[in-house]
């Protein structure tokens, strides 16, 4: 057997067992205020550390571009209270002109 598929089975075998274990957690610990509000904040904070680590880096480096700019009209944009589709054409034309420009 080829060692990739041994690695695809091990992997999927050990995936199965990590979520199958979920179910046996008691339910008193699922409702818990403190894990409620930690299971509310994973999505915002992994959503977070993509939004900054493709905006700031490319290849590995540290890089500060047009994309910088657009999450920050995009962020003052939140800010001010604008709905979705104003904050994302608000940011992607920044980052184009600025790109554009350079």
């Amino acid at each position: 057997m080829n060692p990739m598929w041994v690695g695809v089975i091990g992997a999927s075998i050990a995936l199965f067992i990590l979520r199958y274990s979920g179910y046996l957690v008691p339910e008193k610990f699922l409702t818990n205020p403190r894990m409620l509000r930690i299971n509310m904040l994973i999505p915002i904070a992994l959503l977070s550390a993509l939004v900054g680590v493709q905006t700031l880096t490319s290849k590995g480096k540290w890089v500060l571009d047009q994309r910088l700019a657009g999450v920050i009209v995009a962020l003052i944009a939140l800010r001010l209270k604008a709905p979705y589709f104003v904050v994302v054409i608000s940011a992607a034309i920044t980052s184009a002109v600025i790109y554009r420009i350079k």
